[in-house]
């Protein structure tokens, strides 16, 4: 496989040859949803916390005798069914939503999402990006250079202050570490641009071998 790579002016400034491996894969969207969900999960914080009836003050005592008042019979005045009462499967911030994935599932899921921005013309390989001082024009001018109008996931070789800093400004764009690639960033932007690819791919390609 081979893709053409282009200067931060939209030139082609060379190709590239891609493992299929990486980016040659079929579609598979239940491994995609499951490592994406399972991202999530992990990510997610559990804020919203109810009280069920054993945590609410109060009904220590039966509200009236058992039998011979006319009314239904209560146990206490924590019961769910009666205000400020114990709340019934409500949520609890106790409750664990992480879960495990497999490093290799995890690789796989992003070769998948790559092989498919790949097909789809949404995977960019460009030679350097190279801006000497921080400003918001020269990275608008890269972005117009390779025709990018909507949200993009800038993947770096390595550290660049000078590129991090020109594209804070657009609230559609990610700019980071290739080493930091995880299948939930690049499906959440529509453009994946990988700087260095020739360092970058053999980077990628090595994450299904890590152990």
């Amino acid at each position: 496989m081979k893709s053409k790579i282009y200067n931060q002016k939209g030139v082609e400034a060379g190709t590239i040859d891609l493992p299929e491996s990486v980016f040659g894969l079929p579609w598979n969207a239940d491994l995609v949803h499951q490592v994406v969900t399972s991202i999530q999960g992990n990510m997610r914080n559990a804020w919203a916390h109810t009280k069920n009836r054993g945590d609410v003050s109060g009904g220590g005592k039966k509200p009236w005798q058992q039998k011979g008042t006319g009314r239904a019979r209560h146990g206490s005045t924590r019961s769910p069914i009666w205000v400020g009462g114990g709340v019934t499967h409500g949520p609890r911030k106790d409750k664990d939503y992480s879960r495990k994935i497999n490093k290799k599932m995890k690789a796989k899921a992003l070769y998948t999402i790559m092989s498919r921005k790949f097909r789809d013309g949404e995977l960019i390989f460009v030679e350097n990006l190279n801006i000497p001082m921080p400003k918001t024009k020269d990275a608008k001018a890269v972005l117009s250079s390779l025709s990018i109008k909507k949200s993009a996931y800038i993947a770096l070789s390595g550290k660049d202050a000078n590129v991090k800093k020109s594209f804070n400004n657009f609230n559609n764009m990610m700019v980071d570490d290739v080493r930091n690639l995880n299948p939930l960033d690049v499906l959440n932007y529509k453009y994946l641009l990988i700087v260095n690819p020739v360092e970058s791919v053999k980077f990628i390609e090595s994450k299904m071998a890590k152990k």
